[in-house]
């Protein structure tokens, strides 16, 4: 896996995560509806762009205690702090039902510290006001007011969260939509795919715009022409 540049990854920062599944699509590389995660990763801190780095990994659980969870935190603080940067730390919750939030204000500044970005995750936060200040991303399916027994189970792992399989290093990027995987190999190409993605929708989002501004409904045959132009940019837009 060879790491994006800084600059790179701040081009993937330009684009919302729609765009680069439109983009992804061009390349052919899986179905269509593969590489997503599936609805309710919900974003709890503000953010002015997405969310874009590398997976560390972990599986953690918060309703009951375990003696050795200090070492097991602190194992996890190694693998994330070798991970490449910026990472994002995807944690997998294994309690059937989330009990505790294993991210607040606390964890959110050590990962930070540690080249993190942000985190993923199917279990709880809370502390999100001073986690939105500290500029690092909360993304969860729920929020929790305590921390209860959370603990790390196991790091470096693949997990699973909202369908979607993912492995120390894949790389990720995620918004107010949703997160979804970016294969290394198209990766550095991968902002220039989004250019051309955006500019295909342009046939039919420009004439549709310049009728709504002029308050006229366009005729269905016009609709018919701006979709096929758009179909046809995408087409060229693939070829390149």
């Amino acid at each position: 896996m060879k790491k994006l540049t800084k600059e790179q990854i701040e081009e993937l920062e330009m684009f919302d995560t729609p765009t680069v599944c439109n983009a992804l699509e061009t390349f052919h590389c899986r179905s269509r509806v593969e590489g997503y995660m599936k609805p309710g990763m919900i974003l709890r801190t503000p953010a002015g762009k997405p969310m874009v780095g590398y997976a560390a990994t972990a599986k953690a659980g918060g309703r009951f205690p375990r003696p050795d969870a200090h070492q097991k935190l602190m194992e996890y603080y190694g693998h994330v702090r070798g991970m490449a940067d910026p990472t994002i730390a995807v944690v997998q919750d294994i309690d059937k039902e989330p009990a505790a939030a294993f991210w607040g204000e606390v964890q959110a500044t050590v990962h930070k510290s540690i080249g993190c970005v942000g985190t993923l995750t199917d279990g709880g936060v809370r502390d999100i006001k001073e986690a939105g200040e500290l500029g690092f991303q909360f993304f969860s399916t729920s929020v929790e007011v305590a921390h209860g027994y959370t603990h790390v189970v196991e790091c470096g792992c693949p997990v699973s969260i909202l369908g979607l399989d993912i492995y120390p290093g894949d790389l990720l990027h995620a918004d107010i939509h949703g997160v979804v995987k970016i294969p290394h190999e198209i990766a550095p190409v991968l902002a220039e795919a989004c250019r051309r993605a955006a500019a295909a929708e342009l046939p039919m989002l420009e004439p549709c715009r310049k009728a709504i501004a002029e308050g006229r409904k366009p005729t269905i045959e016009e609709l018919d022409s701006w979709r096929n132009d758009m179909t046809e940019a995408r087409k060229q837009a693939e070829k390149q």
